[in-house]
This record gives C-alpha cells, sequence and structure tokens, in this order.
C-alpha cells in the first residue's frame, strides 16, 4: 500500500499516512481546518472503512450555538481565526493591523511519499508537508507560509506542526537540567491548562531540549514523541481541553520574534520528526536512533565509525605548549587513540578566557615553528587531527572586535552583558557570516584538519541588529541560526572529509538541526560516570548513541571531586563515541596498559554500540545496578554493560533480562564460552551480581563489567 493516499473521512476530504508502526488520518473540516481524526496503531480500516463515522470525540459544547467550534478536537494546525480558542499555531498580522486568518483548503499534492496540503486566506497561502518515512515509522512535518498578495504581511508565529490527541489523561516526557547536569528525563502528569516547555536563550540550551514524549497517564505501553530540528530559541507547548483532549504546539518561539513578508516572500520553519509506538519509551527512542542514523547525521560519515579521540583540555586547559602537546599526541597513540584534539588556548593572545576569541591564527608563541610540526606528528603517530573553535563567538580583547566592534549582537543604548567575557557574533548579517568563513577557510586550507570540536559557550543578550531595516530586526534570532548553519554548511562542502562535533559549554546545544550538520555531539562537561549514566540515560531517548560523547577524565573527577575506578569510568564513556581527555602523561603503567585493553575491547565493540538497537535494561539510580544493552541490526550479536552505581551492603544481586535477541538463536558469551539460548537470556537472563573485589581497599561501589554474546550457527 502507497505511504500516502487520498480517502474521505465522515464524508470530509481527507488523506491517510501509513508507516511500518502507524498511522496518521488528516483531514479538513467544515469551514477549512486541519483535523488529525487519528493518529496511532494502524488496524487497516482506517478512512473509508469506517463507513462513513467519524474519528473525531463527541466534545460537549457550552453552549448549543458553539457546535460548529472546534474546541476539544484534536488537530493538526491551528491558526489564529480558527473557530478555536487553543494555542495557535500561526499568527500573521497584515498591514491594516489585524491579525485574523480564516484558511480555506485549496489543494492538496503527493509525491514521492510526500504530502503537501495547500490552504489560503487573502494572499496568504499556507502550505503543510507531511514527508513519510514508511520504514522508519516517522512522518516529518514542516510548514511553509508565502505571501502572494500585494501588501506586506508580518508572521508573529509559525509553528513546525501541531498535534492532537483525543480525550484521556495523559503524561509528558521531557529533557529539562542545567550546566553539568543535562538531559534529565522528566515525568509531568499534564492536567487542565498549559504547560510550556522552551528557550529563550537563543540556542538548544542546557536547561531543556526540543524533543517530548507522551503516554497515557501511568502507562508505559503507546508513546506519542516528537523532536524538533532547531538550534535557536524554541517552544513546545502542552495543552490539556476541558474534555481532556491534548493540544501539542512545536516551533521556533515567538519570543521577541516576527518575519516580514513582502509580496512574493516565503518562509518554511524547521522540521519536527514525529512518531508513534505500542512498545513504551525505549522503542521510541530507538525509532529516533534509526531514523537519525540513516537520515539526519551527515551522509559523508553515517557508515564510518567515529573515532577514539583524546582532547587536551582536561591536561593543558590554555597552557599549551608544542612540545608537551607532542608528547600528549605520543601517549594518545600508545593507548591506542584514532583523533587527537587541541582544544582551547592554541591561537590569538588565548593564554585565558578574556582574549583571543575571534583570532583564528595560530600563536607563534606556542607554536614557535607552526601549528604543522604538530600537525605532521599527529598524522605520523597514525591519528588525525582536531582542533577546537569557538566561531561564534567574540572577545572584546581581539583583533576582530577592535576592528569590526558592530559586528556583535547589541543593542545601541544598552551596556552589552558579559558572559564568559565573550560576546555572540551576529550571524545574520552576510559580511560576519563571510568574514569568519573567510578565517576558518584560511585556517583548514593551510593545516591538514581533519575535525573540529565546535563550541558555543553563552547565552544571548542585548539581542538587537541596528543595522537591519526596522521591519526586519525582529528576524535577527532566526536568521542568526540559519546564518550558522549556512556557515558549517559551507564549510562541510568545500571540506567534504572535515568532521565536526557540536559542543555548547557541554550539551547545551543538541537538536535535530544541529545533527543534520555535525558527526556527534557532547553531552555535557560533567565527566563524573556516576552522573554521566543519568545523563546518557535522558540524552539516548531522544538522540543515538553513535552522536554521544563520552569523556574518560582524571580522577578525582574535575567537576565532583569523586574517586571512580579506570574501568567504570571507560564502560560508561564506551555507551557512545569514546573519549579521553585528563593528564595521561600521569598515568600509571598499570593504568595505561589498562586503558590500551579497554580502547582495544571497544573497538571490537563500536559496530553494535554506533549501529545497533539500544535498549535500557535496568534505568540508573543512585545506589542500585544498572544495564544497558546493544544489539546488532541483524540480532546476531548483543553488547552489555552491567554497573554497581554506589553499592549499599545487603542488597542482592538482581537479574538482568536481555531484549531484542533471536529467541530460537544460541549465543555464545565471548569471555567464558558459555552457551545458551536466545529464549533464556530473553527469559531469565543475567545476574548483576559481580565477583568479591580484591584485596587491598576496593569495595563494592562503582563496579562495571562488559558482556559480549554472539550468535553461533547452530539453532535449538
Amino acid at each position: 500500500m502507497p505511504a500516502v493516499t487520498r480517502t474521505t473521512c465522515a464524508g470530509r476530504p481527507a488523506w491517510l499516512l501509513r508507516t511500518a508502526r502507524n498511522a496518521m488520518l488528516l483531514s479538513v473540516a467544515d469551514g477549512g481546518g486541519l483535523v488529525l481524526d487519528h493518529w496511532g496503531g494502524d488496524g487497516g480500516g482506517l478512512g473509508d472503512g469506517l463507513g462513513g463515522d467519524s474519528y473525531l470525540p463527541h466534545t460537549p459544547w457550552n453552549r448549543p450555538s458553539q457546535a460548529h467550534f472546534l474546541d476539544g478536537v484534536p488537530l493538526a494546525y491551528s491558526t489564529y481565526g480558527d473557530r478555536v480558542y487553543k494555542e495557535p499555531g500561526l499568527v500573521v498580522a497584515r498591514e491594516d493591523g489585524t491579525s485574523v486568518s480564516r484558511l480555506t483548503w485549496r489543494e492538496d499534492r503527493i509525491e514521492d511519499d510526500v504530502l503537501t496540503l495547500v490552504f489560503e486566506d487573502a494572499g496568504l497561502v499556507v502550505e503543510h508537508r507531511f514527508a513519510v518515512l514508511a520504514d522508519h515509522g516517522i512522518v516529518v512535518r514542516d510548514v511553509r507560509v508565502c505571501n502572494q498578495g500585494p501588501s506586506p504581511l508580518r508572521v508573529e508565529r509559525v509553528a513546525s506542526a501541531v498535534l492532537g490527541l483525543p480525550p484521556a489523561r495523559y503524561d509528558s516526557w521531557t529533557l529539562h537540567g542545567r550546566w553539568g547536569d543535562e538531559y534529565q528525563l522528566t515525568r509531568r502528569e499534564l492536567a487542565a491548562g498549559k504547560v510550556v516547555i522552551d528557550s529563550r536563550r537563543g540556542f538548544t540550551s542546557h536547561e531543556a531540549n526540543p524533543w517530548f514524549a507522551l503516554t497515557r497517564a501511568g502507562e508505559d505501553g503507546p508513546v506519542w514523541f516528537g523532536a524538533l530540528a532547531w538550534s535557536g530559541n524554541w517552544s513546545i507547548v502542552f495543552e490539556t481541553e476541558r474534555n481532556d483532549a491534548l493540544h501539542v504546539v512545536a516551533g521556533i518561539n515567538p519570543f521577541d520574534s516576527a518575519w516580514h513578508l513582502e509580496p512574493g516572500e516565503d518562509f518554511r520553519t524547521p522540521s519536527l520528526a514525529c512518531g508513534y509506538t505500542e512498545n513504551g519509551l525505549d522503542e521510541a527512542a530507538r525509532v529516533l536512533h534509526r531514523y537519525q542514523r540513516d537520515h539526519v547525521l551527515p551522509a559523508r560519515h553515517r557508515h564510518t565509525p567515529p573515532p577514539v579521540h583524546y582532547n587536551t583540555w582536561l591536561a593543558t586547559a590554555f597552557d599549551v605548549e608544542v612540545e608537551h602537546q607532542i608528547a600528549l599526541a605520543t601517549q594518545a597513540a600508545e593507548l591506542g587513540v584514532e583523533l587527537f584534539v587541541v582544544d582551547d588556548g592554541w591561537f590569538g593572545a588565548r593564554n585565558d578566557d578574556h582574549a583571543g576569541l575571534g583570532d583564528w591564527t595560530v600563536d607563534p608563541a606556542k607554536f614557535p615553528r607552526g601549528l604543522d610540526q604538530l600537525v605532521d606528528e599527529v598524522h605520523r603517530l597514525g591519528m588525525r587531527f582536531g582542533i577546537w573553535l569557538e566561531p561564534e563567538m567574540v572577545n572584546p580583547d581581539s583583533d576582530l572586535f577592535r576592528a569590526h566592534p558592530d559586528w556583535v549582537l547589541h543593542l545601541p543604548d544598552r551596556e552589552p552583558t558579559m558572559s564568559r567575557n565573550q560576546l555572540v557574533l551576529n550571524f545574520a548579517r552576510e559580511d560576519v557570516r563571510e568574514g569568519v568563513l573567510s578565517r576558518l577557510r584560511a585556517l583548514l586550507t593551510d593545516h591538514r584538519i581533519d575535525f573540529v570540536k565546535w563550541d558555543h559557550n553563552r547565552p544571548y543578550t542585548e539581542v538587537g541588529w541596528p543595522q537591519a531595516p526596522h521591519e526586519r530586526r525582529r528576524e535577527v534570532w532566526v536568521r542568526h541560526v540559519r546564518g550558522v548553519y549556512e556557515v558549517i554548511g559551507r564549510l562541510r562542502a568545500e571540506f567534504p572529509d572535515l568532521m565536526i562535533e557540536t559542543c555548547a559549554g557541554g550539551g547545551g546545544r543538541v537538536d535535530l538541526g544541529i545533527l543534520g550538520l555535525t558527526d556527534m555531539a557532547q553531552v555535557s562537561d560533567n565527566t563524573d560516570p556516576g552522573d554521566r549514566l543519568r545523563m546518557q540515560h535522558g540524552f539516548s531517548r531522544a538522540y543515538a548513541p553513535r552522536a554521544m560523547v563520552g569523556w574518560v577524565a582524571d580522577t578525582p573527577e574535575p567537576t565532583t571531586g569523586r574517586i571512580t575506578p579506570l574501568d567504570f569510568r571507560f564502560h560508561v564513556a564506551m555507551q557512545g563515541v569514546l573519549g579521553i581527555s585528563g593528564d595521561i602523561l600521569r598515568w600509571s603503567e598499570d593504568d595505561r596498559k589498562q586503558a590500551r585493553e579497554l580502547i582495544t575491547e571497544y573497538k571490537r565493540l563500536r559496530p553494535t554500540i554506533q549501529d545497533g538497537d539500544q535498549h535500557w535494561l535496568v534505568v540508573p539510580s543512585d545506589n542500585e545496578p544498572c544495564a544497558v544493552q546493544y544489539v546488532s541490526r541483524d540480532c546476531r550479536v548483543a553488547v552489555v554493560f552491567v554497573y554497581q552505581v554506589r553499592g549499599v551492603a545487603g542488597e542482592g544481586p538482581r537479574r538482568i533480562r536481555l531484549r531484542g535477541l533471536d529467541a530460537d538463536r544460541l549465543y555464545r558469551r565471548d569471555s567464558d564460552g558459555v552457551v545458551t539460548t536466545g529464549a533464556a537470556l530473553m527469559a531469565v537472563g543475567l545476574s548483576s551480581a559481580f565477583p568479591p573485589p580484591p584485596p587491598p581497599g576496593h569495595t563494592e561501589d562503582w563496579r562495571s563489567r562488559v558482556e559480549l554474546w554472539q550468535a553461533v550457527e547452530e539453532t535449538r
């Protein structure tokens, strides 16, 4: 059956979108509203098969005269001007000051599993796009607003998507936190009224993330979920109506933002990837992971495993010196590292965070023979070479700012607010984009740089663009983000083999927008493995393990001061893309030997970890066992990490049941040759117990192990 078909629903024009996992049924209500008649499981009888019955809930009216109002009806979009009082997805102001639009359906277009529905009102044309990825169970939505009238329009709000669910009690699942404590999975019971999660900081933020999941209250069965591809201000509104129908509006945050449309101009929103599964949050995460691996992450490196990397920050901070860097690189290569990354401090007058940002030229005092002395040595050692950049920022104490003080986001009558002694360059301006691009292009052309860590260390304040025409000034929030995307995209086109990591003070900028341009993402500046277990669990509800960077740092941990074993730190960092920092020159020979063995082990497990399906068998907690499993796409290989976090005396071992295996196949454990069936591993499972710790001085705290199970040729 095709992914998109025309049909009818209760006599109204309708469209059925089908994937391997679910279906959406859309229709046009009397008067032009776009209705989401159904979003969920596909029983095979949607549309005409209902014999004219409607999926719409029978909503009690406030009074009979409001019979044609759409309150309480699940909508696929809401416009200010509809017969409805719920959160609007679209608000457009006209030249006469009015902002009421009454859209009517004009036409549909179906091409290559993409449905476009076109609505109009007196020169305002709105196109809703639904791209169906049938094999992945994902529908990607966006909206295009066009001005085909004779006068300018001002788009004051345009959401990427509106999603309506029928009356029930719902829980929302979202990701919240702060610097050093990002990606905490948060459940909230939705009651009457609105719940808003958003960012107004200019970028995705540490405090919240533009991903959500919805379940029926208290259940972990059916899940509706979505992830927004936008790295600027964003907003997701959950509104529970009087009949318990749920109305969700997701897109660019309308805070302080508007878009001017001259006749003939248009505006397209970022996309929202949305899906449904019957099998809980863990399965919803795997659906998103597969979608990202196959359709979001940059195609150039999509099928190449991200390298094991070493980053110099925790070993040197700003104290960069070429001979010391070469010594670190030599040791990193001996450990089996594949990529050596020089972090902050290599450029300009950069001896601390007060100066140098924007001056992307090599400091001759730190590299008297030029950067290539280090670059060439890293390549000779068999590793790739990477470097740290923060291209969107500038220190006032820099040659760039002294030459172009007007290049920053600013207001002429306001004192700028410093954060980390830096200001934000205005990427809405073409001259800023071209100036930054020329400096980065020169750096990448003059040196064989294989990898860039692209950082971003402050929120935005005094967000002004005084050089722009008055009617365009509130476009700066959106144009800045688009400008960042443009610069990264042009760099990738000019240097196609370049790999890029997104970092924003740790995990402050991760979303489907930036992941479409970068290969991996930092989760947090906090490297404490106990804290990272919780953060990585939350991160992986929304984002694929192959994009998740983990760091093995020194102990005591730089952020928390906690002491943890080296193998525990490695096993936590091995859940995604393995990175190492810290002063490896000070590690003991025993630690180096263990690190070499663990890196070798990780490389063997890496294909399954980065390209397989992830299952959280036991979620992290403060003092109990935790386990996560990865299964290859063909179900022949399983990798299981088991952790004991801050063990408590007297607690007995738990059974950890595996998932996603072939029940009829035999599997052999790599460590001891034990053979058992997939059915037994899923029904009985493994023990969380660890052998007694070797003396002296060891405790049951912070224990971990990794098990590799591989299918054998025989079956039961």
